[in-house]
């Protein structure tokens, strides 16, 4: 990918191994790093992908050398120094008229550059996605630079922002401006609302603006996207092609399925359900219990992306079957909470067969990439809720995967071209994310609840581990205006 070589899966696998105490590979890794990667070379990257994969795998290795006793030393400078090296190749993606960031930059040159499809536009989510490895390097460092670039994205988001929370997917980094009315929470838009309230996590609840927009953001979310299917009346999360007041398209990425997880560690902070119920002042509201309901429905329906398919592995889409007046516009302003107690009865059936009806796999989404988000969101809801319920679906998706991906110790893992053929047809492809993240998180869904508390970390998009922290800096923009 790079005339010498940037380490993807060595670097996205770092902390990982200090969490599987791999110390054999890590030692080899790190050494392989300090002597051999350099940034000085003539290839353009993904600005996001390369700071969450990599800038953040440098980071979450750097935290956990000082945390973890078998580890390594707290004076090992090694993976800090890399990650300021790094980002200080990416600062110039930042360098556009309005501050969102280009969606690539050339290393060598130092140079951000526009994106080559979609008229220059930069993804939402991607540009906003950026924030946790950037603002923790700055809180390292002491470098105010990494915060303020950052945080500029999020507040040239906000300003132009138009309804409920809920951004359009493409944003010009000259203007500023949305570029398409598409809404969704899947491919482009995810990780924008995932670094919301993980922002609000990071600085220990000294940003509170993050939770407003997170607030502001589900409310949307549940106003505008959650519906049910026809016959199980389980819930998901369409996609808005036209915008808000437009006709919901039943149609749910995989990459939605962070969502659930997300919405427990708002509702509790990353503490116990139990815990959060029994905090005085009046911090348990109704409006918490409605949110830990809904993540509950929707990781039903996550599970159901797998529980469905001859593999029992996930499709990277699904289409749902839903009643064309569950995707009629909705009027604005009013907080349509879907269905949930009054479900015609079919929660009560809730058999696979009709799990299987309402579940609709095109021949073009029947791929399995490895990806993560469940088994994330199983992970953060087994640690909030401590249902084993959680844990068993966890079990059976990694048996699956074990099953159906190996492709022989010699081979490794790869990713599987049609979740409903017996066996799928290998793809001869694994990406970083299966070491980086759904290896990790399934490790850490049967790990003991103390370790890597979540009420002491957040993970980045990637599933690095970052610390909480307190700042000495602020945030540095307002909200316009009442929403």
């Amino acid at each position: 990918m790079s005339p010498q070589g940037l380490g993807w899966i060595i670097v996205d696998s770092l902390d990982t191994m200090m969490v599987m105490n791999l110390t054999g590979p890590l030692a080899e890794s790190r050494k392989w790093l300090h002597r051999s990667l350099t940034y000085d070379q003539d290839q353009d990257v993904s600005t996001f992908e390369t700071t969450i994969r990599m800038l953040g795998g440098l980071l979450g290795a750097h935290y956990l050398a000082g945390r973890l006793p078998d580890v390594a030393s707290r004076r090992d400078t090694v993976y800090l120094a890399k990650a300021v090296e790094l980002a200080d190749h990416l600062l110039p993606a930042y360098e556009s008229r309005s501050g969102i960031p280009y969606a690539s930059v050339h290393l060598g040159r130092r140079k951000g550059l526009p994106s080559h499809a979609d008229g220059g536009a930069s993804s939402m989510a991607e540009a906003a996605t950026l924030q946790l490895e950037m603002k923790y390097l700055s809180h390292l460092t002491g470098d105010e630079r990494y915060w303020r670039k950052a945080e500029k994205v999020m507040q040239v988001l906000d300003d132009n922002a138009k309804e409920a929370g809920l951004l359009q997917i493409f944003v010009h980094p000259e203007t500023g401006q949305f570029t398409t009315p598409e809404i969704g929470l899947g491919s482009r838009g995810d990780s924008y609302y995932e670094y919301l309230i993980k922002q609000y996590l990071q600085t220990s609840g000294d940003e509170p603006i993050y939770l407003d927009m997170w607030e502001e953001a589900l409310a949307g979310i549940q106003t505008h996207l959650v519906t049910t299917t026809r016959r199980s009346g389980l819930k998901f999360v369409a996609e808005l092609p036209r915008g808000i007041g437009g006709k919901l398209s039943p149609k749910m990425d995989h990459l939605v399925c962070f969502l659930p997880g997300a919405i427990a560690l708002g509702v509790t902070g990353g503490h116990t359900l139990a815990e959060a119920r029994a905090r005085p002042g009046g911090f348990w509201t109704p409006e918490k219990e409605q949110q830990m309901q809904l993540a509950g429905e929707l990781m039903k329906t996550c599970w159901g992306m797998y529980a469905v398919t001859l593999t029992g592995l996930a499709p990277e889409i699904v289409w749902f079957d839903a009643a064309e007046e569950d995707l009629r516009p909705r009027p604005k302003g009013n907080l349509n909470r879907t269905r949930s107690s009054d479900l015609r009865g079919r929660m009560q059936r809730d058999s696979l067969a009709a799990w299987r009806e309402d579940f609709v796999i095109k021949p073009l989404d029947a791929h399995n990439l490895q990806r993560p988000e469940t088994v994330e969101s199983l992970f953060v809801m087994w640690r909030v809720t401590e249902d084993l319920l959680y844990r068993e679906w966890g079990w059976k998706i990694f048996r699956a995967f074990d099953k159906w991906t190996n492709a022989g110790l010699d081979k490794g893992y790869t990713s599987v071209n049609d979740v409903n053929k017996i066996p799928p047809p290998f793809r001869d492809n694994m990406e970083s994310f299966w070491l980086a993240e759904t290896l990790k998180y399934l490790y850490l869904l049967f790990s003991p609840s103390d370790f890597l508390p979540l009420h002491e970390v957040v993970f980045n998009t990637e599933a690095h581990i970052l610390p909480r922290f307190r700042s000495k800096w602020k945030t540095g923009w307002q909200r316009k205006g009442n929403r």
